[in-house]
């Protein structure tokens, strides 16, 4: 099987009481994983590993929940998000990533997905929450739930967050938050499989895009938006 292309299981086959489920990565070693962690308690009915193969899979088999990774060749999960709720907006998704940075988080529940959990979750509680967003219910990792209401409260301005952050490129905000966690130039540098002068090129420009003047308000400014 190719990484791209959608695989689909026999609906008449799923068993009475058990939640169908499509999974989204572009890692196939990952669906792998999770396929072998929940498939004795759910069914995997199809997989994506981009944009295109995954709204195929969905859209042909309707299943209860979609797994979905946020960070996806060919737009994202937002991407699947929207393309697959112009079709069926009842479609329920359950976001699986191993970021949990507030643009992403925010920024799929704002598509319409039901939940949001990293991929820290045990097996056990992976078909739990799957079980939850199949009757309705939205889920959300222990560390994000209390995120999530206060982004939504108004505790947090994520109109803000989300206008600034625009401004950087992806490979900015991938600096943004290692600087943030305090990484030091050579670490980022060894991380990210850039150089030194990159890494500074990059830090100069989000400084500039965000108005700070150093390192010490950047990681303020990061750590106010729960972006580390």
């Amino acid at each position: 099987m190719s990484d791209t292309t959608p695989t689909t299981g026999d609906q008449n086959g799923s068993v009475p009481g058990r939640s169908r489920v499509v999974v989204v990565d572009d890692h196939a070693m990952f669906r792998t994983g999770v396929k072998a962690e929940i498939g004795t308690a759910v069914d995997v009915v199809g997989e994506g590993a981009d944009v295109d193969s995954a709204v195929a899979a969905i859209l042909q088999t309707s299943p209860d929940v979609v797994l979905l990774d946020v960070h996806l060749p060919g737009g994202g999960g937002v991407e699947v998000l929207r393309r697959v709720h112009e079709k069926n907006p009842d479609q329920r998704f359950l976001a699986l990533s191993v970021s949990d940075a507030a643009e992403d988080v925010i920024g799929v529940i704002r598509a319409g997905a039901r939940g949001y959990v990293t991929k820290s979750i045990s097996g056990d509680e992976l078909v739990d929450a799957i079980r939850r967003v199949a009757e309705g219910d939205a889920v959300f990792s222990p560390r994000l739930a209390g995120f999530v209401l206060d982004a939504f409260s108004g505790a947090i301005d994520i109109a803000a967050v989300d206008e600034d952050l625009d401004r950087l490129s992806q490979r900015e905000r991938e600096v943004l938050r290692l600087i943030a966690r305090g990484y030091a130039y050579k670490e980022v540098a060894k991380e990210l499989f850039i150089s030194i002068k990159t890494v500074e090129t990059h830090v100069s420009s989000v400084l500039r895009k965000l108005q700070l003047s150093n390192r010490h308000q950047l990681t303020r400014w990061a750590t106010d938006r729960r972006l580390v």
